[in-house]
């Protein structure tokens, strides 16, 4: 998809993240309950906002040995490359289980993650999936949901940010493939190594916690293509050309909760929000390529905006053709989701695409898992959602079938385990 489309494009995730200050919109306001039919799916014009950058072609042979860090400020998987291969996991406490088991299982959940992200073995008793792989990119992320505060006792550290998302008019949600108490992220460049996480993961959680929903992802293998590129999708369109990238001045602003959050166990954390955003990929590839071009804004061969120029040309949003006709059509799913239409709302996308076979009537169960970052959801993935729901041209060709929202901390220090300031505050 393209822009930064909530969940599917690209164009409006990378301006600032919210209104100016002194202008006094409200978190009501900005939550009201007007829907959003897009779904933000992000690259090359989606709503989903700006997929992470990704990874740099290397020779397959030395895919094995990259590598990632568990420790540091940030968890990791959120500024990472797009990985070839994901597993979304959500997970509800046991009955009976709460603060204690809570904390003993994320630290489990850490020492495994550690390991496997160095690249070794998770103990005595691993499944040896991954043996003679190295860690390939693998990554693990961690993350609170809305539920999990009441059923540890923390309902005073809950942060106001993970608030329920509203209600959109695309929305045509499995409520039981929603939300969870526990949110984990996997990704890696090795459909084995990720299994192998997955695995891990789920054994670790023993008797404290059952798995809620899981989702299986793919991308490109990084090395597939002749030179890097931004990725695409599984309607063909570049995918992530206008994510914030780090190197930008504001990126942190915009993606990471301040050091000087309340509450203070989310200072340098995130927030994810996860969407599995089903396309309807039969009634799309009935279109001219024509057609989709101007759905989304963007062409489909190089990603560059109907109004001229390379994938990173910016987009001129007036130019017009011999009749006068806009290039970029208003409601292009480009044009909407792009920050300067928005407010400034920004988010980073960074999903996988998913096929779950076919269903009974012949039609393939297949789209996006959205997944996008943001230092608060309702500055971030709301409005530009909103701005979906008001007229987006792809709108009617995806459908949002699934959603949660996760509060991710901040990185574990050498000898500490995720969510820790949290669970022994």
């Amino acid at each position: 998809m393209p822009e930064q489309s909530l969940p599917v494009v690209d164009e409006g995730a990378s301006a600032a993240a919210g209104p100016a200050a002194g202008q006094g919109v409200s978190r009501r306001a900005l939550l009201g309950t007007a829907g959003a039919t897009g779904l933000v799916l992000g690259a090359a014009g989606g709503a989903v906002g700006y997929a992470a950058a990704p990874a740099a072609a290397t020779p397959l042979t030395s895919v094995g040995s990259d590598q990632a860090m568990f420790h540091g400020k940030h968890q990791p998987g959120i500024t990472e490359g797009l990985q070839a291969r994901g597993h979304l996991v959500a997970f509800d406490l046991a009955a009976g289980a709460g603060r204690k088991e809570a904390a003993a299982l994320l630290r489990r959940w850490s020492q495994t993650a550690e390991r496997l992200m160095a690249g070794e073995p998770t103990g005595s008793h691993d499944t040896d999936v991954a043996r003679d792989a190295g860690p390939s990119s693998l990554t693990l992320t961690f993350g609170f949901g809305h539920s999990f505060f009441s059923r540890t006792g923390l309902e005073k550290q809950r942060p106001v940010a993970l608030d329920p998302l509203p209600d959109f008019s695309s929305d045509q949600l499995d409520r039981a493939r929603s939300n969870g108490d526990l949110w984990v992220q996997i990704g890696a460049d090795d459909a084995l190594v990720a299994f192998h996480a997955l695995r891990a993961v789920q054994k670790d959680a023993g008797g404290a916690a059952k798995v809620r929903w899981q989702m299986n992802g793919f991308n490109r293998t990084p090395g597939a293509t002749a030179h890097p590129m931004t990725a695409r999708n599984l309607m063909g369109q570049l995918d992530g050309t206008r994510n914030p990238k780090p190197g930008e001045p504001d990126f942190d602003e915009r993606i990471f909760v301040p050091s000087s959050a309340t509450p203070a166990w989310m200072a340098n954390g995130s927030y994810a929000v996860v969407r599995r955003i089903r396309m309807l990929l039969d009634d799309w590839e009935k279109l001219s390529l024509t057609t989709q071009e101007a759905v989304i804004g963007r062409r489909k061969a190089n990603g560059a905006a109907l109004s001229g120029g390379t994938e990173t040309t910016p987009m001129d949003l007036e130019k017009t053709d011999a009749k006068g006709d806009l290039l970029v059509p208003v409601n292009a799913h480009a044009r909407i989701t792009r920050p300067d239409q928005n407010g400034g709302a920004a988010i980073l996308r960074r999903p996988f695409s998913y096929h779950d076979g076919i269903d009974a009537d012949g039609t393939p169960d297949a789209g996006l898992l959205f997944v996008c970052w943001q230092a608060d959801p309702v500055r971030g993935f709301v409005p530009l959602q909103r701005k979906l729901d008001r007229g987006d041209a792809l709108s009617q060709y995806i459908r949002h079938e699934s959603s949660g929202l996760f509060a991710v901390p901040g990185g574990a220090a050498r000898g500490e385990y995720v969510g820790q300031a949290l669970l022994e505050g």
